[in-house]
């Protein structure tokens, strides 16, 4: 039975539209809500991808008045999601990806595109549309933290919570936008929206948001230090009792070894075995030379600074030494593409490279690698991890954020424990990734340890029933907070 019901806001949502681990929150939550009795509706902007896949969209909203030019809200399903979208095509109706232009810079307009879409989020929230008036109006990153701003000028308004996925994307513009938002002169202050001079989107967020959320308990607490906090750190700790931190989970349906198409050969915790035609699948496609007796490595990730794979580039002579080998799927900066192209040239049939989004692949490196590396400098949750313990590939980690909230170390004390799940190291730096690549080689090299750690991650939690619950608890407090 629903008894409460939310108004997510969300620049991006899978399998529709996706840029990162946003989309797939935004696309998975709403559903494992509905179990805890709570019924969310999306906000998404109307790109030609959403619009597409639209079953019988109805206009609820004419928005005749909205910055930039008049557009209107229409409410339909899509593959199983529950929307309201925002369709205004002289914001939206443009190929490729959500912010950025075909050169690979942001969109000119990109300020002025989600202040739109904040002051059509705060029409629905404040009831706008017959039937979508909210209890709860959830915000995710920048791109929708503008909402908890607006809803704090101007009367009665439903509880706001603000998601934090990555404090690195904090949405910073001229003041010359400011009068975009109609917000009163006041809020331009340091107590408000303005940030160094600017217009800060998440800093508004996590100014006027009722509770602030991230993506995982240890994320919430390295935002308030100085070196996670990104300029933001005094604002979110003089917010510390508004912050709570709950760790994504993973779409079982999605994410599901024993029924999954892309791989060669589905399997279960079970029967684990069924994964070595995987890993030879995948050595295939990658035209790597890989006995079944050789530990292969597998990465999938945006090829960034922040994701640390310019240090795997400059540990894989340790790899090599080690006895392994490595696949890598993913796409980011050039120089970091140029110094794995590099090692991939200098070791032929080791290394194997994909650049480029690939999910089905991505579902082959988790169901055929034997471990999977994230030597991320900050990860804010990480799904990739959760879907690696899922899918017996071993993590092989950097101790930040939520890698450290979901994989328990197998270090001699934990396995002395039948505990530990992956392989966790620290600091973040080519040194230690190199000292935690040579422990997983070592582990590979004790066959029984190895399998006894793969299967207790594939048993380990990863779903979204415990982080749904705990949404669910954050937003009956909050309802029941203000009507008290």
């Amino acid at each position: 039975m629903t008894d409460l019901h939310v108004l997510s806001v969300a620049s991006e949502i899978f399998p529709l539209v996706k840029t990162g681990g946003l989309a797939d929150v935004a696309g998975a939550l709403p559903a494992a809500l509905a179990g805890e009795g709570i019924r969310a509706v999306t906000l998404v902007p109307g790109y030609p991808a959403v619009l597409a896949a639209l079953e019988q969209p109805q206009t609820v909203v004419e928005l005749a008045d909205l910055p930039g030019g008049p557009a209107r809200v229409v409410l339909a399903a899509a593959q199983g999601l529950d929307l309201a979208v925002l369709d205004a095509p002289h914001f939206f109706d443009r190929p490729g990806n959500p912010y950025l232009g075909p050169d690979g810079r942001d969109w000119p307009d990109n300020a002025i595109r989600f202040i739109a879409f904040a002051h059509a989020a705060e029409r629905l929230a404040r009831g706008a549309a017959p039937g979508l008036a909210p209890d709860v109006v959830h915000c995710h990153d920048w791109q929708a933290a503008l909402v908890p701003a607006l809803l704090a000028h101007g009367g009665p308004r439903p509880a706001t919570v603000l998601t934090v996925h990555n404090l690195a994307f904090q949405g910073q513009f001229p003041a010359s936008v400011f009068p975009l938002l109609r917000l009163p002169p006041e809020a331009f202050s340091v107590d408000g929206v303005e940030y160094y001079g600017d217009v800060g989107f998440l800093k508004a967020g996590l100014r006027y948001a009722d509770r602030i959320t991230t993506v995982s308990p240890t994320y919430g607490y390295e935002i308030m230090t100085h070196a996670g906090g990104m300029g933001l750190d005094g604002l979110i700790r003089g917010r510390a009792g508004a912050l709570t931190g709950i760790r994504n989970g993973l779409d079982l349906d999605v994410w599901d070894p024993g029924a999954d198409a892309h791989l060669a050969a589905p399997f279960t915790r079970r029967h684990p075995a069924r994964r070595a035609r995987n890993k030879a699948a995948l050595a295939a496609r990658f035209g790597l030379e890989v006995p079944p007796e050789m530990l292969l490595f597998g990465l999938v990730s945006r090829l960034t600074w922040q994701k640390g794979v310019d240090l795997l580039a400059d540990a894989v002579q340790t790899l090599v030494d080690a006895g392994a080998a490595l696949v890598v799927v993913g796409t980011g900066e050039a120089p970091i593409e140029a110094a794995l192209r590099a090692v991939a040239e200098r070791y032929p049939g080791r290394i194997g490279l994909r650049f480029g989004y690939d999910e089905g692949l991505a579902h082959l490196v988790q169901g055929g690698a034997d471990a999977l590396l994230v030597p991320s400098r900050f990860e804010p949750c990480g799904l990739t991890q959760l879907s690696a313990l899922r899918y017996g590939a071993v993590p092989v980690a950097a101790r930040v954020g939520g890698l450290a909230d979901t994989i328990v170390d197998a270090n001699e004390m934990a396995l002395a424990a039948d505990a530990g799940t992956g392989v966790l190291f620290s600091p973040p730096t080519r040194e230690a990734l190199e000292l935690a690549i040579l422990r997983t080689a070592a582990l590979w090299r004790d066959q029984d340890a190895w399998r006894a750690i793969q299967k207790r991650g594939m048993a380990t939690d990863v779903g979204w029933g415990v982080p749904a619950q705990r949404y669910a608890a954050l937003f009956r407090s909050l309802v029941a907070g203000r009507a008290g």
